[in-house]
């Protein structure tokens, strides 16, 4: 039981010199790339820059005992650091005390609420959330942040929540640019674009290992961030007008509690919880597909607890809310990280860089934080999934583009929320007018096809109707007036046969509907037939009146019911004839 909710306990006992080696590594790469992220993101999120540092040592060392992924890499993210700017902004002003406070409240919100669901098992309530939706939220993100950065790199100062909002702003205040912050903003900018695309093939055509050259490429805003420190200070760009980060405290992360306001946490609660949810599935998503490269295994429950001890620890430690990352997690990967070790060990990092490197970050522009956060949320932008959708789901593209126009007109809450209402309204609509199909026997076989789409046969006094959904409240009366309209259609039927073979389960609902089919076939002299029933099906049935009642007979299967029933006219079906043969030619 204690290993289950410790899975250090488990991996711990194979620690070794050899491994030891491998995260140590991958450490120090992720702790060169996770300083300046830090930074962007925390300034994202409309905090002090240090506060990145912070959220990026604690939560690390928490998800090294609770987690299950050897590789993620937990830490703030551009999308929870978005969602913490939107849902803190609405209670306090950025740059207050009273705004910190919101967001290690939030950070103590979401970390109680994961663990809890965590706890109880509950991770599926994530499948809420369907890749279209996802993928449309995250898009529309990537876009809003973007364009929220663009202030920095102009040297203005423009606010909005939304995506109107924000271009209103930038196209009133693009006058008042800053000429040296935009010569900071744009090089720092199109340099980083191509050290993400570019950098590698260069150094592997120079002769640099592949491994090696994808490593020294994530270096990149490093490289960024040392270069425009030193440009402010020898061209003495903050006296003309470039804005920097300042003084950054040095030392730990201080010791912080969440507020207990009741007032404020009833307006944060429904934010931590999207953050939460949000938050989970893009941790999972990365968990999950970085392991099935090594062939290991997360535990996405105890995934949920791992990433809320993380939160937890944030926000006693003066964080925000975090989540495990797509690029660093990546990054992690490849460096060779074979523990959650490797997370411990970057946290250390970073503890030492807080301790002894922020000095050094006084002149970092921020318009090149505006760079790095702007190069690395495009990236997330996702411009084939709209045509693929439309072209296999015109109902996934609906949920998918309503979330990416709420999300941009309306803000970040109100997109997830509408993404997840859609989906579920789209769901309902689908489930309440589940697929039937009428269906004869392929000749020659014992297999039966929709006659609309296979030349198959029939009987006119046997109408086969198979049925593609189980039979809730939502779809009952559907069918039902589905089986009554097909034979109004057929005076010469006798019987009708319900191919179940696609209905997992029968409640009350579709109990009553078929109750009711069964009497009103019988009263126009018609007999109901079941055929190919399920076993959990079947034991439901029986615990009801409905098979003693009905008028037919419940078949093996759906060959034997229509050999059987072929006879009840002495006439044995004959391919020859013209009224037995149909379908599509």
């Amino acid at each position: 039981m204690l290993q289950r909710y410790l899975p250090i306990l488990e991996w711990g006992r194979s620690y070794n010199r050899d491994v030891l080696t491998s995260d140590l590594m991958a450490a120090v790469i992720v702790t060169i790339m996770l300083i300046p992220q830090s930074l962007a993101y925390a300034m994202l999120a409309g905090l002090p820059p240090v506060v990145g540092l912070y959220a990026s040592i604690m939560p690390l060392i928490a998800y090294a005992l609770f987690g299950t992924s050897r590789t993620l890499a937990v830490g703030p993210v551009a999308v929870v650091s978005l969602m913490t700017a939107s849902a803190a902004g609405a209670v306090a002003a950025p740059g207050t005390a009273a705004y910190l406070e919101a967001a290690i409240t939030l950070a103590a919100l979401s970390g109680v609420m994961l663990a809890v669901l965590g706890l109880l098992r509950l991770g599926f309530l994530a499948n809420l959330l369907s890749h279209p939706v996802i993928s449309g939220f995250i898009s529309a993100s990537g876009v809003l942040i973007a364009t929220s950065q663009l202030k920095h790199i102009l040297g203005v100062k423009v606010s909005g929540e939304t995506w109107p909002e924000m271009l209103a702003g930038l196209a009133g205040k693009i006058g008042e640019t800053n000429l040296a912050t935009l010569a900071i903003g744009i090089p720092a900018t199109i340099f980083l674009f191509w050290v993400r695309k570019g950098l590698k093939p260069l150094l592997v055509r120079l002769g640099m290992g592949a491994r090696a050259a994808d490593m020294t490429a994530k270096a990149g805003p490093v490289v960024a961030v040392a270069v425009s420190i030193l440009a402010v200070i020898a061209f003495g760009l903050q006296d003309k007008g470039v804005s920097i980060v300042g003084a950054i405290p040095q030392g730990l992360p201080p010791f912080a509690l969440p507020s207990t306001d009741m007032g404020l946490i009833q307006s944060l609660w429904v934010p931590a919880l999207l953050i939460s949810i949000i938050g989970f599935v893009e941790s999972v998503s990365v968990a999950q597909t970085l392991a099935a490269k090594r062939r290991q295994r997360i535990v996405p429950d105890q995934e949920l607890i791992g990433l809320g001890a993380s939160n937890i620890a944030s926000a006693l430690s003066g964080g925000y809310p975090v989540t495990g990352g797509f690029a660093r997690s990546v990054v992690n990967f490849d460096a060779g990280a074979q523990t959650p070790a490797a997370g411990a060990f970057t946290a250390v990092g970073i503890a030492l860089a807080s301790l002894f490197l922020t000095p050094l970050l006084f002149n970092l522009p921020n318009a090149t934080l505006a760079a790095t956060i702007i190069v690395a949320v495009l990236s997330l932008v996702d411009l084939k999934t709209p045509g693929r959708l439309w072209a296999y789901s015109k109902a996934d593209f609906s949920a998918h583009a309503a979330t990416i126009a709420v999300t941009l007109l309306a803000g970040v809450e109100l997109g997830v929320i509408a993404g997840v209402g859609v989906g579920l309204l789209l769901y309902l609509w689908r489930a309440s007018r589940p697929h039937a199909a009428i269906v004869g026997r392929v000749p020659g076989t014992e297999h039966f096809r929709n006659v609309e789409r296979h030349k198959v046969l029939t009987l006119p006094h046997l109408l086969s109707i198979r049925i593609d959904e189980s039979l809730t409240y939502l779809n009952a009366r559907w069918l039902e007036e589905y089986v009554l309209e097909q034979v109004a259609d057929r005076p010469a039927l006798r019987h009708v046969v319900l191919m179940c073979s696609a209905v997992n389960a029968i409640d009350a609902s579709g109990l009553e509907s078929l109750e009711a089919i069964n009497h009103r076939l019988s009263d126009g002299g018609v007999k109901l037939h079941l055929s190919e029933v399920k076993g959990p099906v079947m034991d439901r049935l029986k615990r009801a009146h409905f098979l003693d009642e009905l008028s037919g007979r419940v078949f093996l299967s759906q060959d034997r019911a229509f050999g059987e029933l072929a006879n009840d006219t002495g006439e044995e079906p004959d391919a020859a004839d013209p009224m037995l043969a149909r379908g599509l030619i």
